[in-house]
């Protein structure tokens, strides 16, 4: 590769002389061309002298500022490089802080930075290994391509990365992005969806992989071939509006599973377990703490009732005989007397 811009890494007293490379690839991402419907022909933006009217070559264009209305300032390469700036040739630290102090908000394009001479190799690996110890990022100003941007400093590897950041003023507001009701969830929802992130597992190769590029490929080989492209048969995700929540989270956890071939049918997903822990609990009160106590209860209580019934029937049977008794003994009495005054 080559480099886009050489410069140095003031840290303290301490200058690292690095050069920087582009790090991303634009021309790897899917573009199209601007075409004219009518015929296919190409649709280009050419550089045309508003005042002339005619196609400028691209060693004639320079840079201008627009100072207000329609007035333009012309400005030289060497205008900029006299800028009272001391980022013009120096990416210089201001601070060190943690990464996750850094809005990602304000990550714009990244460069690796290389060393720019055989005496830049030590402080450059002290400065690297300094980082990565201590655990912090670098943040800085640099001027690049004639204008002065925000830089962050980090070690990725052997390599230093310096990051452009936009400025904080170049950061939206957001105002009238979040709705104006405020919206509740419950404690198990939210429990419900720690379960479905927990079960999507790690990326794996295909997830990075742009599918969509090489989909439009197809198209493009198809049609220069004069047929029908060729697509592999993909899950269908279920479109429309989610009634049930819950439902639908534990859903989605049973077809992260089945989609890392593990049984999705097999037990109860974390979701359902933290959902029914309660009704669980509840279904099993009654029956922990009523149910065989008030078993055993309605037992004794049916065995009470039993002999007091018995007792009952016993006392009642035990009268009924003992008064047949007397009256047989009493009408024995009688017949005795009546005989002895016969006799008499």
């Amino acid at each position: 590769m080559r480099p886009t811009a050489k410069f140095s890494i003031s840290f303290g007293l301490v200058t690292i002389p690095v050069a920087a490379y582009t790090a991303t690839d634009s021309s790897a991402s899917v573009s199209f061309v601007r075409i004219h419907t009518a015929d296919g022909g190409r649709v280009r933006n050419q550089p045309v002298c508003s005042l002339e009217g005619a196609e400028v070559a691209t060693d004639e264009i320079g840079r201008g500022y627009k100072a207000g209305g329609d007035t333009v300032v012309p400005l030289s390469d060497n205008d900029l490089d006299a800028l009272p700036l001391p980022t013009a040739k120096t990416l210089t630290i201001l601070a060190f802080v943690a990464g996750g102090d850094i809005d990602p908000l304000q990550l714009d394009k990244g460069y690796y930075l290389g060393i720019d001479g055989p005496a830049a190799a030590k402080p450059y690996a002290l400065l690297r290994d300094a980082m990565e110890r201590h655990q912090r990022v670098g943040l800085g100003k640099i001027a690049l391509h004639g204008r002065e941007t925000l830089a962050m400093l980090r070690p990725v590897g052997d390599t230093l990365v310096m990051q452009v950041l936009l400025w904080p003023h170049q950061i939206r507001p957001m105002d009238g992005v979040l709705p104006e009701r405020e919206t509740k969830v419950a404690s198990n929802e939210v429990a419900a969806a720690e379960a479905l992130m927990d079960s999507f597992g790690a990326l794996s190769e295909d997830d990075v992989h742009d599918h969509y590029r090489e989909a439009l490929e197809e198209i493009v080989a198809a049609k220069l071939a004069d047929r029908e492209p060729e697509f592999e048969a993909g899950e269908e995700r279920p479109a429309g509006e989610v009634m049930d929540l819950m439902a639908a989270l534990q859903d989605s956890v049973r077809a992260a599973k089945r989609s890392r071939g593990e049984s999705g049918e097999g037990g109860e997903t974390e979701a359902k377990k933290t959902t029914g822990s309660t009704a669980k609990k509840t279904a099993r009160t009654p029956k922990a703490t009523g149910g065989k106590k008030s078993t055993s209860t309605a037992k004794k209580t049916a065995a009470r009732a039993g002999e007091k019934s018995a007792a009952k029937t016993d006392e009642k049977t035990g009268t009924k005989t003992a008064a047949k008794s007397t009256a047989k003994k009493t009408a024995a009495t009688k017949k005795t007397a009546g005989r002895a005054r016969r006799a008499g």
